[in-house]
């Protein structure tokens, strides 16, 4: 391997989806991989194989489909974890195991109830137990940051010597700063004597907000693999976002000489992708991926910019696939200039899918006489989020009274089920309200809402709105979404979106079977 190469490690199914209200169906995280698979990351943690049937069938999936990355599956240094990780990962062309234990005192202490010594044979024996179904293996003793540094020389040198050909050192609580982890990861070159046989991987999270900083340190000092996550998902403030530190390498290697193999121009498409199917909007002013990254309000650089674009930008969009100054689209726009800004804008669709797409645009077009590609990119969103989810109800019509009295909605839905028409009429706190108290009365799911969230797609009084909503339901959180002009059709598309993954996932569990419960097994590295 190229010694300025650094390896990416996508943990956006696995750790990512962790992030509460976060979770994904198996199509939704199938398409996903797909998508990681074009941006060329190294390698896909896909899941965790025995936290749940789910879990275990989507990496396996993975593994049968998805082709180019490295396909790996997360498994506690337990027999059974490791047996089911490797039953998953079975179809994969290229697959690894991905095994720990914790390092620090008060996780062997507290949590484990293992000595030093007890936890160095467990690591051992699992390592050499995943060595036995692929060669490659990776180790992450967890907790690392507030590991003992003596005791984790000692278990990093014996996992390597046992056969793990990578050590991930995860910052697991995302308290360690960049000059205590860049050194620690130096330390670990030069105290462990059979280091070189084995990959430096590094796992930040960012409860200081320094998962990049610390990840960068980490390079600087000899590590040559990154976990992270499409705009940096992941367990409490979430993980090192794969998108800035990429971007980090790229636009800075004059200085750090080191490089991805990263596809930059599928950024932004994967962005968006993530962002739609786990229900996160991506913050304006994220780096590299928000929709202010490369805005400029101040007329000093909107003056320098038009002069120069290097006097404020120091990436061109077109590197992280976003397209400027194009043309709106408007009413008389045929479907193959759709087809074509659609391409540009990284969305290669097939026939059925163009159609469709198509009457969404014809439609909005209507409404808005011009169509921005912020609307087109909405337009895909929400055909993608169709396409993962099963459908089981169907809005047919909305009416909604509202005024100085008490507002009133009246729902009319379809259950595709036995293709059976059912309306009811509802009063609410205020006109989104008396939509979801009729919808909920229609279904007959007990759920409950737990999250509602409006933004404008673009400027103007005819800008379409995203809702963006989640329900819960017993402990299984569902998010739901759509995009309208009218903020009510799209408050009450957004409610059965989130109502249709709740019965996909309930027709799912009654076919498993009671005993096939998800255990729901939640691991942060």
């Amino acid at each position: 391997m190229d010694p300025n190469k650094v390896l990416i490690f996508d943990t956006t199914l696995r750790d990512g989806e962790q992030s509460p209200g976060a979770s994904l169906n198996e199509a939704e995280k199938i398409k996903i991989a797909h998508e990681l698979a074009k941006l060329k990351v190294d390698v896909i943690e896909a899941g965790f194989p025995i936290s749940s049937s789910g879990d275990f069938n989507a990496v396996h999936r993975i593994a049968l489909e998805v082709e180019g990355p490295i396909i790996c599956g997360l498994a506690r240094a337990k027999e059974s974890d490791i047996e089911k990780a490797a039953q998953a990962l079975e179809p994969a062309k290229k697959k690894r195991i991905h095994t720990f234990i914790g390092a620090s005192n008060i996780h062997l202490e507290h949590k484990l109830k293992l000595t030093k010594t007890q936890c160095i044979e467990q690591a051992v024996r699992m390592v050499r137990l995943a060595k036995s179904f692929t060669e490659d293996v990776e180790f992450s003793p967890e907790d690392a940051g507030r590991a003992e540094h003596d005791f984790l020389f000692e278990l990093v040198e014996a996992v390597i010597e046992a056969g793990a050909t990578t050590v991930n050192i995860p910052d697991t609580v995302g308290y360690i700063t960049p000059v205590e982890f860049g050194n620690l990861i130096k330390a670990i070159k030069d105290k462990v004597p059979n280091i070189n046989q084995a990959i430096i991987s590094v796992h930040c999270h960012n409860d200081l907000g320094l998962a990049v900083a610390n990840s960068l340190a980490a390079l600087q000092n000899g590590a040559r693999q990154v976990e992270c996550t499409i705009n940096g998902l992941g367990e409490r403030a979430g993980n090192c976002a794969l998108e800035e530190i990429v971007m980090i390498l790229r636009t800075r290697k004059d200085c750090l000489g080191l490089y991805t193999d990263i596809k930059t121009t599928e950024i932004s498409r994967t962005s968006h992708l993530v962002s739609n199917l786990t229900g996160f909007p991506v913050q304006k002013n994220k780096a590299i991926v928000g929709a202010n990254a490369f805005a400029h309000e101040s007329g000093i650089h909107q003056d320098g910019v038009l002069k120069n674009k290097n006097t404020y930008e120091i990436i061109d969009p077109s590197e992280v696939g976003l397209r400027t100054n194009r043309l709106p689209l408007g009413p008389r726009s045929g479907k193959h200039a759709l087809k074509n800004r659609l391409e540009e804008l990284g969305f290669h669709l097939v026939d059925i899918q163009l159609d469709s797409a198509y009457l969404r645009f014809k439609e909005l077009a209507d409404k808005k006489k011009q169509v921005s590609d912020k609307d087109l990119i909405s337009i895909v969103d929400e055909k993608e989020r169709e396409s993962v989810t099963n459908t089981f109800y169907k809005l047919e019509r909305l009416q909604v009274a509202c005024g100085s009295g008490l507002p009133t909605a009246s729902v009319q839905i379809r259950s595709l089920k036995d293709e059976k028409v059912v309306q009811t009429s509802a009063l609410g706190t205020g006109p989104v309200d008396a939509v979801y108290q009729a919808i909920k009365e229609l279904v007959e799911i007990p759920n409950e809402l737990i999250e509602f969230s409006v933004h404008s797609v673009t400027e103007g009084i005819d800008a379409q709105g995203e809702v963006t909503i989640r329900i819960k339901y017993q402990n299984k959180i569902f998010s739901g979404y759509s995009a309208d002009t009218d903020i009510l059709n799209a408050s009450a598309k957004a409610y059965l979106n989130a109502v249709n993954k709740l019965c996909d996932f309930l027709s799912n569990f009654e076919e498993r079977g009671s005993e096939n419960k998800p255990k729901e097994i939640l691991i942060d590295l």
